[in-house]
């Protein structure tokens, strides 16, 4: 065997077991009545999960955000965020068409020509200053256009919170996202986890907030991600619940050029 791929190996077996003891640590204390939530069936294992990511946030990512927030200036991570936010464009133009959105498909196109241009790659949002606010767009609300619902909710390993509908949507839009295409392939991963930093970084102030006000970290996230989500299906005007489900059935929202700004962590 060569050497680098030895090294390689040799690396893949560190993570693997890192990643196990992480695990093996992250063992959550389960509410008797786990699992009796419609929209949450898969309680159990989700909260096993969530310890997980609570444990690899605290340890790794967290502090790799804090210090990057400590190193890089404030003017700099503003140009690393737009850039990676004009880089979803994409996906926002194309899941606008999908749904049959032409004035947000409109809307999101002109604002990453106007960004990669006269922004600088998008390192400034001159389009919003134009009128051309931005539109969180994915695959997930684009199956919600189409009447599909939610399904139960879900704890990703390191992504987080979703649930059936918007985990399978993570799939087209990865493809959607140019830095899938960035090669050499070394170059990708290296802009993929400055991305992740930097989205890490853009959720310091939040993840203290539910700190201090949360009993339930678990729940707390769990219900806000509903809660947002729906906001966002609904463009910000979300119609009256009609049953315990979390859904409200297939209406879809109506095409708005100006919705409501999103949250840093709508940039998936």
């Amino acid at each position: 065997m060569k050497p680098r791929a030895t090294r390689s190996l040799r690396l893949l077996e560190r993570a693997a077991t890192s990643a196990s003891m992480l695990l093996l640590a992250a063992c959550a204390s389960v509410p008797p009545n786990a699992g009796n939530n419609p929209r949450d069936p898969f309680e159990r294992v989700n909260r096993q999960v969530f310890a997980f990511n609570e444990r690899f946030d605290r340890y790794f990512a967290k502090p790799l955000a804090q210090g990057y927030v400590a190193v890089v200036p404030a003017g700099i991570r503003l140009c690393i965020n737009s850039g990676f936010s004009n880089l979803l464009e994409v996906r926002n133009a194309v899941n606008d068409i999908l749904q049959a959105k032409p004035v947000g498909a409109a809307n999101d196109t002109g604002r990453l020509v106007i960004n990669s241009t006269l922004g600088m790659l998008g390192c400034f949002d001159i389009a919003s200053r134009m009128g051309l606010e931005w539109r969180g767009e994915d695959f997930g609300l684009t199956l919600a256009r189409w009447g599909v619902g939610t399904g139960p909710f879900l704890i990703l390993p390191v992504l987080g919170p979703s649930d059936v509908r918007d985990a399978i949507g993570l799939v087209p839009d990865t493809y959607l996202n140019p830095v899938s295409y960035v090669t050499p392939v070394k170059v990708r991963y290296i802009l993929t986890g400055v991305n992740l930093i930097d989205t890490r970084a853009q959720l310091l102030d939040a993840t203290r907030l539910i700190d201090q006000a949360a009993l339930d970290r678990y729940q707390f996230t769990r219900d806000a991600y509903f809660q947002r989500r729906r906001s966002k299906q609904y463009e910000g005007n979300p119609p009256p619940l009609e049953d315990d489900s979390g859904e409200s059935g297939p209406e879809p929202a109506t095409d708005k050029t100006q919705p409501v700004q999103p949250a840093p962590e709508d940039r998936r």
